[in-house]
């Protein structure tokens, strides 16, 4: 883990976390940048781990974040794929509990750290701040009903078409216009997608006869989003 002075990322910082800084007053302001240190992890590394307390919100500035939970037979669970500019690592802390799941980065990646207890201190001083959070906890909550219906309910294809436009609407694509702007591994597309890496790299191989994606090592390229789309809509 590496830790990058203030000084010298001070002014990116600012621009990125602009959802939050755009609700503080001045003086707001200066507590939250007296507060706030970037660190870079590198690919694998941890960000924070189940039943560690929580010290930190934290936001991506660059690079890919999973959360992921231990299941049964040693089987992970992705339950959120982060990308630049997200807040995650604080629902513990409001709800008074430590993490329930883990965090890693995904690929080398630069995060904001801001203090849990300035935050609280900032949702002090502004409820704006505070109706920040509702909405964002919100938000969140809908998404993971959504996705443990989708998971538990749509069949193989389904599942991993969700998956794959998932990731396209989340990273994007590279200059072609359809290779996947991140390269995951058939175990991790597995964990996104619940289901076996056996599973995964059979209907992948389907997928990839049907001509809705070309598989080019860890590269995936889709190039028939529509099917996919329609794979993913009938589940």
């Amino acid at each position: 883990m590496i830790t990058t002075k203030k000084s010298k990322t001070e002014l990116n910082v600012t621009s990125l976390i602009s959802e939050i800084w755009d609700i503080l007053d001045d003086s707001q302001k200066d507590i939250l940048l007296g507060s706030i240190k970037v660190q870079v992890y590198n690919k694998g590394e941890m960000v924070h781990c189940e039943g560690g307390v929580p010290q930190y919100m934290m936001c991506l500035l660059q690079g890919k974040v999973k959360v992921y939970k231990g299941g049964v037979g040693g089987r992970n669970q992705i339950v959120r794929m982060i990308k630049p500019v997200e807040y995650f690592g604080y629902r513990a802390y409001f709800a008074n509990q430590v993490y329930v799941n883990d965090a890693a980065a995904f690929e080398r990646s630069t995060i904001c750290l801001i203090p849990l207890d300035v935050i609280s201190r900032l949702i002090d001083m502004n409820i704006e701040l505070a109706k920040f959070f509702i909405r964002a906890l919100s938000k969140n909550l809908g998404m993971a009903d959504e996705r443990t219906v989708n998971l538990t309910q749509k069949h193989l294809r389904g599942r991993l078409a969700e998956s794959l436009l998932f990731l396209k609407e989340s990273y994007g694509v590279e200059e072609d216009g359809c290779t996947l702007s991140i390269f995951l591994s058939r175990e991790d597309l597995a964990n996104l997608s619940n289901m076996t890496t056996s599973n995964a790299i059979r209907t992948l191989s389907q997928f990839a006869a049907e001509h809705l994606i070309i598989i080019d090592g860890r590269k995936i390229k889709i190039i028939d989003e529509e099917t996919l789309l329609k794979i993913n809509k009938v589940g």
